[in-house]
């Protein structure tokens, strides 16, 4: 038997075939723009699930369960995306609609728990009881995975929302201040552009070829690399930010495990983890017994989306 996981994109869907040893036997995948209604773009997911079924030679009735990952809000009871983030989902039946198409067991779970639940069980957090997931793209995308004898606990949170800076930047949410505004992706190219434009004399200049678009994410650390003094305390104040943030969630949950996905967390160890795990150490109260949570990064990229989704049948407590 194998399930297979739809990770629901702003650019694609895409579709794995996963086997009971949770890894990806194959795929397919469609452009989301294609469908430009809730009932057509689950009409190409029960189009490209098939499809991946196909590919992987597995014949549609050694197919367990398919799973799928939307961002935004979902509500698995109902099998319905309320709304979801640049896609045409808006209090869709998904469910209901895509067993038109194919009557097999459908789950639905917002995209960061299924990157989570994926890293869980077959990625970085294999041997973790109890983890959380950050990923630092556009915003600061949050969520936990508890494993328990019975099954799974599986949340997904809004804590780049958290305001940590009282009166910051603007965030689209509306208030000021938000860990996103300073610890995503966007943020520190935002970031690094304003520290640019106050130091002409920075190598990040000649790192992105005196154009300001052309920053990345990785402009300020390759700067610090080689020495610059505005991109050293440019990542030093980004670093100490992110690690505010990481340092509340470590106080409030409790987390053997804290696992960074992304672009930003593809930095080099020295640079990123090793300095946040000292810094969050330093910054959180851990009981007496408890050792610190880890740091780690994410191991399956963007497949962990589609792993997580095929996996949303295990059982829940």
């Amino acid at each position: 038997m194998v399930r297979i996981g739809i990770d629901v994109g702003g650019t694609n869907l895409v579709a794995g075939v996963v086997d009971e040893q949770n890894r990806i036997v194959a795929r397919a995948k469609t452009r989301a723009s294609e469908y430009p209604t809730g009932e057509a773009m689950v009409a190409g997911m029960a189009r490209i699930a098939r499809q991946a079924a196909e590919n992987a030679g597995a014949p549609l009735s050694q197919v367990r369960a398919v799973g799928i990952g939307i961002p935004g809000m979902v509500d698995d009871e109902t099998g319905v995306a309320v709304k979801s983030v640049n896609t045409a989902f808006d209090h869709t039946p998904v469910r209901a609609l895509f067993q038109e198409h194919w009557p097999v067991p459908v789950y639905l779970e917002n995209d960061a728990c299924c990157a989570v639940l994926g890293e869980g069980i077959a990625g970085c957090g294999r041997d973790s009881s109890f983890m959380m997931m950050f990923t630092l793209g556009t915003g600061v995308g949050g969520s936990y995975l508890r494993k328990t004898a019975n099954g799974i606990r599986l949340q997904g949170t809004e804590i780049g929302h958290m305001v940590i800076v009282h009166g910051g930047a603007p965030c689209p949410c509306g208030r000021r201040g938000c860990w996103e505004q300073y610890s995503s992706a966007a943020a520190l190219k935002r970031m690094t552009r304003e520290q640019m434009q106050r130091h002409p004399e920075s190598a990040m200049w000649d790192l992105c070829g005196g154009d300001l678009e052309q920053v990345s994410g990785r402009t300020s650390f390759l700067a610090m690399e080689a020495g610059d003094a505005a991109a050293r305390e440019l990542t030093a104040r980004y670093l100490d930010l992110l690690a505010d943030g990481l340092a509340n969630a470590v106080n409030i949950f409790s987390p053997e495990l804290i696992c960074l996905g992304g672009g930003v967390a593809n930095e080099r160890e020295e640079n990123l983890l090793y300095p946040l795990q000292r810094m969050v150490t330093e910054r959180t109260q851990v009981r007496q017994g408890v050792q610190s949570t880890r740091f780690v990064k994410a191991q399956l990229g963007n497949d962990a989306g589609i792993i997580g989704a095929a996996l949303l049948d295990m059982p829940r407590v």
